[in-house]
């Protein structure tokens, strides 16, 4: 089924299909279940039984079947989609790619290694099945990303019909959050993260989504594809990611895409200012011109909340206006500085193996019971000496990728992707899809030859 997603339809049918899969997820789950299981089992059962498949059409099964975790929460699919979907599907498919002989990233072995450690402690004596998954699963997942990407190459169209098939899900949570939404006007924001204005559901969660949806509608205008097939038409789609975005006053995933945005403008005028896409004029051009559209559609956004949406992007709280309370990082980060050095005193009492996993939140001193946001703290906290490694690994493959990468046009994207992955573990951790799939797709390479659309035989 993914091949039809490739190959057939045009995309903006693609595109017209997800939008109306949002507004449907608005009445009834149903639709979303019989969709989803209908790609995912039609397209697993045919990469199992046909060993001639390329490995292209897993990677592409993974970033399409993942990109579903939020629309599914968003909808209550739960029991039937599981409500972490994305850490259950990564992990199957990535083992099912393992299996199948893709597993050239050594280093990702010993990130795996490093954490079973942690499984045999207890500090708090609270370990359970369900909170072990909860935490684990998404550094595993990083582990197992790294063993099977490194290493793959792909032809320049092919990486474009796989920035495609992501957006597709998130395009339908780009509809469920307007349709969910009552009339902007009437929306009473505040200095808080706005849950009214993401459809009603986790505004981190959305956040992050929709500046993911962003950044990868961006791409489409960086290196000259079209996304629906009208130039207008995706310049609608790109600001939408990021209006609605703004509008949930949730800064982190806004943020984690403008830094993707950033990494390729800047890669663009540093290291390949002559590049075979644009010259250096063209490229300051175009960087001045986005810039500025998307500096407009804040300050638009900023107007329509009353001046509230910058002074939320500045740290603000009805505490530091009013003077009771003073303005300082931890206050700017929702309190995550807070749990992170708390973490780190975890770490210093049990620097060796750990608090064990999962044990961090119920023996911090001020943040009992709440769970980490930042991953590299949570693992250096609970796995002690071997999460310091595992961490000190995960950066390694930052400075592997940038080193082979930087100086590439198109390889700008997979920098971008590694930025994005690691700046989504400082407010989210690991526990959605998105770090383990964008380190993962980070470690992609471009091959010599371009690449067209990938034809799967289906019979």
């Amino acid at each position: 089924m993914i091949s039809y997603l490739v190959n057939k339809g045009s995309p903006l049918f693609w595109l017209s299909f997800h939008v109306a899969l949002g507004v449907i997820c608005t009445i009834t789950p149903w639709v979303l279940i019989g969709w989803f299981y209908i790609v995912f089992l039609s397209s697993l059962f045919l990469y199992v039984s046909k060993n001639q498949i390329p490995v292209i059409y897993l990677i592409f099964l993974i970033a399409y079947s993942t990109s579903f975790e939020l629309l599914a929460r968003m909808s209550g699919t739960s029991p039937y989609i599981p409500y972490e979907l994305g850490k259950y599907i990564l992990f199957a498919l990535l083992i099912v790619g393992i299996l199948r002989g893709y597993r050239s990233g050594h280093i990702g072995w010993i990130m795996l290694v490093l954490l079973l450690p942690a499984l045999l402690i207890d500090e708090a004596g609270t370990a359970t099945l369900k909170n072990i998954i909860f935490n684990l699963v998404g550094p595993i997942n990083v582990a197992l990303a790294v063993i099977f990407f490194r290493q793959l190459n792909l032809g320049e169209k092919d990486l474009f019909s796989l920035v495609r098939l992501l957006i597709y899900p998130l395009v339908s949570v780009l509809a469920y959050t307007i349709i969910k939404t009552p009339d902007l006007d009437n929306v009473e924001y505040t200095l808080n993260a706005n849950f009214a204005a993401s459809g009603g559901f986790g505004t981190n969660q959305v956040s992050t989504a929709l500046g993911l949806g962003a950044f990868l509608v961006f791409l489409f205008f960086r290196y000259k594809y079209k996304l629906t097939g009208y130039r207008w038409l995706d310049l609608i789609l790109l600001f939408a990611f990021v209006f609605r975005g703004l509008m949930t006053f949730s800064r982190g995933g806004m943020i984690g895409g403008a830094l993707g945005i950033i990494t390729v403008f800047l890669l663009s005028l540093i290291y390949y200012p002559q590049n075979h896409v644009y010259n250096k004029a063209k490229t300051i051009f175009f960087v001045l011109i986005i810039s500025t559209m998307l500096t407009a559609t804040f300050f638009y956004a900023n107007r329509m909340t009353g001046g509230l949406l910058l002074l939320r992007y500045q740290g603000e709280t009805p505490g530091t206006l009013r003077g009771t309370r003073e303005k300082t990082l931890n206050t700017i980060t929702a309190n995550r500085l807070k749990i992170f050095l708390d973490d780190i005193a975890l770490w210093r009492q049990f620097p060796f193996l750990g608090t064990g996993v999962g044990a961090s939140s119920y023996l911090r001193e001020s943040s009992r019971g709440y769970n980490s946001h930042t991953e590299i703290s949570r693992l250096l906290a609970e796995h002690g000496i071997f999460g310091l490694v595992y961490v000190i690994l995960l950066f390694r493959l930052g400075i592997y990728i940038f080193r082979n990468q930087c100086r590439i046009p198109i390889g700008a994207v997979f920098i971008a992707f590694y930025v994005i992955a690691l700046f989504t573990t400082f407010h989210a951790a690991t526990r959605t899809y998105i770090s383990p799939l964008l380190f993962g797709l980070s470690l992609l390479t471009i091959n010599s030859d371009p690449g067209g659309d990938v034809t799967i035989d289906n019979d």
